[in-house]
């Protein structure tokens, strides 16, 4: 009964992975048995359609966009689709009272009239390589992992600087499944990227937060840019003599009619999933990190909303804030509630039991017997190292404006204490553009408040053999007064005119600021005593997860096996599909303009509609983009999706677009740490509805007749 129980777990396992639809593949690496399945699905694509490097493949259409995102080449002429919040701080940037482009979209009927973005990139992918081989010459296993890391860095770095490549390229290589495998990826990046056109944020940003991981979605959430390149369409800084890139690669679009069931496949650059953590692991982030991180941004984004609920310019000046934050407080919510709802726990642990008994059935390495014992002891002493490190990121980085200022300064004093004069200038070159770039949505009353909030925040739940105890929090109030009525970190002239002074002058005058004296001591706490301890932890962590990935991939044997992401290139790919998010509840996977009517609340930020888009509803004038009758707006589908996957291209089974990725339903979001095909869906705009708004709403024909439409 053993056996066939052990035979069943493990014939479950291998299905599951197999029916889940090719998850995060790289697409250099489709093994016989995916392409196979491709096929059953209904794919006309081949390999090489997807991946080639030396043949133009639709793998050339896709590109990172500006480091965080995806986005597609939709013309020759170099034209992106992305997301609407892929491109909002470009579009925020370019907006004034005048001329809001936020608030009432932007259209431009020219190249002449294509607004740059100084800063944004874009990069392609030209090749990928297994190299893992020339990474761990020379590497035992015996080794030190001190050793070993070291002697690792030195190949990767002799690679990346030896490896073919064209002049105006770069060599970039990733570790996968925990440093058992190495890629080289071939990249190419474009910095002239140019804003040609956004929907309205009522259309773009429609449902807003409210709807922000819901389903059902009713938002046209795509911008679009273009990429200039010099006069020999190679890569260059900006330039008003730049021209539109020229391309053989860009994806047809079509708005033939889709149906549930019917296959797609997603290109794009996923940032991070941790599918292979131990259960241990995943009790932790539910119990303690999660709940920490989403206690200290509720209390941030219900400052915010109380400002900006109260003043328009507030937000205006908060909105993108706001969406950024709320964006993984609302994700780290549902993602509990998703690993609670499937019991992913407990099916991690039956997995465990599973791997330790292939273990001994097959005789292999009897040090895989106690890996499962070393993970629960090093993450029992991984708990305030890993809290500490969080809170202090959320208050110090990521939620305050002025701490964050503090932080970039103690950055720029290190430099020079420890690397020279020279040094210290090339930094403060870099970060002078961020330093005084965040007074330009700011406000100290929203601000101060914040601070003071996450200070007491610090004072209650820092763990204790991390927290300073000089720190009062009964005088936060007059703290925060001295610091935000006197400190340079909340005066731009000031700061402007501290960045200018040399070195010496500048540390002088910095140490003795009010505001960087107060965070500096918290600022050495992180460096000193946080950082430290979490890479020794984190080291003996990762050392334990490469041994349990090495054993993992041999109990699979040749079966596919997925690797996480790490914000490089993969496909993944699946069905339209609904799904039931709970007992008697099912979920459809379109949504049609008659929903946003339905939702509509005339003057609400979220749910606003533009006149013109309800007329055109009255009218029913949607062709020649509907079909079943209606004007589609958003679907679902099963394709295994995360942050960084935003603007991906949805492809249907000839290679053609037919949506544009940017969400996933808040069920699933758990997919990050446990992908389970019942509830984890991602969302997709519908291409129709995109070039319905662009034709009915922008009246943009240029952009229209750029593209390739097949009807």
């Amino acid at each position: 009964m053993k056996k066939i129980l052990v035979f069943l777990l493990a014939f479950f396992l291998f299905q599951t992975g197999r029916s889940q639809n090719g998850r995060m593949i790289i697409p250099s690496e489709l093994s016989e048995d995916l392409k196979t399945h491709l096929k059953e699905m209904g794919s006309k694509l081949t390999a090489d359609d997807i991946y080639n490097p030396d043949r133009v493949s639709l793998n050339d259409a896709v590109i990172q966009f500006n480091g965080g995102c995806t986005g597609e080449i939709v013309s020759p002429n170099g034209l992106i689709l992305t997301n609407h919040h892929c491109g909002y701080s470009a579009i925020q940037s370019h907006s004034t009272f005048e001329h809001n482009y936020v608030k009432d979209g932007f259209w431009s009927q020219s190249y002449e009239e294509e607004l740059p973005n100084p800063g944004m990139y874009v990069t392609f992918v030209r090749k990928i390589e297994n190299v893992t081989e020339k990474v761990l010459q020379g590497i035992d296993d015996t080794m030190d992992e001190t050793l070993k890391s070291s002697l690792i860095q030195k190949n990767i770095n002799r690679l990346e600087k030896d490896l073919p490549k064209k002049d105006w390229q770069d060599i970039q290589i990733k570790s996968f499944f925990n440093g058992n495998k190495y890629y080289a990826f071939t990249l190419e990046t474009f910095k002239d990227i140019r804003l040609v056109a956004a929907p309205p944020s009522s259309i773009g940003k429609f449902g807003a937060d409210t709807d922000n991981w819901m389903w059902p979605r009713h938002t046209g959430d795509f911008s679009i840019f273009r990429i200039y390149a010099d006069k020999n369409n190679r890569p260059a800084e900006y330039s008003p003599d730049n021209v539109p890139y020229k391309t053989d690669a860009y994806f047809k679009i079509s708005i033939k009619p889709k149906k549930a069931g019917d296959f797609f496949l997603i290109y794009g650059f996923p940032g991070r999933t941790q599918e292979y953590l131990p259960a241990v692991a995943v009790q932790q982030k539910v119990d303690i990190i999660n709940p920490a991180r989403i206690n200290t941004r509720k209390t941030v984004l219900d400052i915010m909303k109380s400002y900006m609920s109260q003043n328009d310019t507030i937000k205006l000046q908060y909105t993108a804030k706001y969406a950024r934050i709320a964006n993984y407080w609302k994700k780290w919510i549902g993602e509990n509630q998703g690993i609670k709802r499937v019991d992913a726990i407990e099916k991690k642990k039956n997995f465990e039991k599973y791997f330790l008994s292939q273990v001994q059935s097959r005789n292999l390495d009897p040090g895989y017997l106690r890996i499962f014992d070393r993970f629960e002891n090093l993450y029992k002493e991984n708990k305030d190292i890993e809290l500490a490190r969080n809170y202090f990121i959320e208050i110090f980085y990521l939620n305050n404006d002025l701490l964050k200022r503090a932080l970039w300064l103690y950055n720029l004093k290190q430099t020079y204490e420890k690397q020279g004069k020279e040094s210290f200038l090339e930094l403060e070159k870099k970060y002078s553009g961020r330093l005084l770039g965040s007074f330009k949505n700011y406000n100290t009353a929203v601000d101060k408040d914040i601070f003071k909030a996450l200070m007491k925040i610090y004072a209650e739940n820092m763990p204790e053999p991390y927290k300073n105890h000089s720190f009062d929090k009964g005088n936060i109030d007059e703290i925060a007064d001295n610091i935000y009525q006197n400190s340079i970190l909340n005066q731009p002239d000031a700061l402007k005119k501290l960045l200018r002074k040399g070195p010496k002058k500048f540390i002088k005058i910095l140490d003795s600021d009010p505001g960087y004296q107060f965070a500096e001591k918290f600022i050495q706490d992180y460096y000193l005593k946080i950082a430290p301890d979490y890479q020794n932890i984190r080291s003996k962590i990762n050392s334990v997860q490469k041994k349990y990935m090495t054993g993992i991939q041999q109990i699979f044997d040749n079966r596919p096996l997925y690797p996480d992401a790490n914000g490089t290139l993969r496909i993944s790919y699946g069905v339209i599909k609904g799904y039931e998010p709970r007992d008697a509840v099912y979920y459809f996977p379109f949504t049609h303009i008659r929903g946003i009517i339905e939702k509509y609340i005339p003057g609400d930020y979220e749910f606003d509609v533009p006149e013109k888009l309800i007329d055109l509803y009255n009218k029913k004038d949607y062709k020649p983009y509907s079909y079943t009758g209606e004007m589609p707006v958003d679907f679902l589908g099963t394709a295994h999706t995360t942050g960084g996957n935003s603007g991906s291209p949805a492809i249907n089974k000839e290679g053609e677009l037919i949506g544009i990725n940017f969400d996933r339903v808040w069920e699933g979001t758990m997919s990050d740490l446990f992908y389970d095909q019942k509830i984890c869906r991602n969302i997709m705009v519908d291409i129709n509805y995109v070039l319905f708004i662009i034709d009915k709403i922008g009246n943009d024909q240029r952009l229209i007749k750029e593209m390739h439409i097949i009807k």
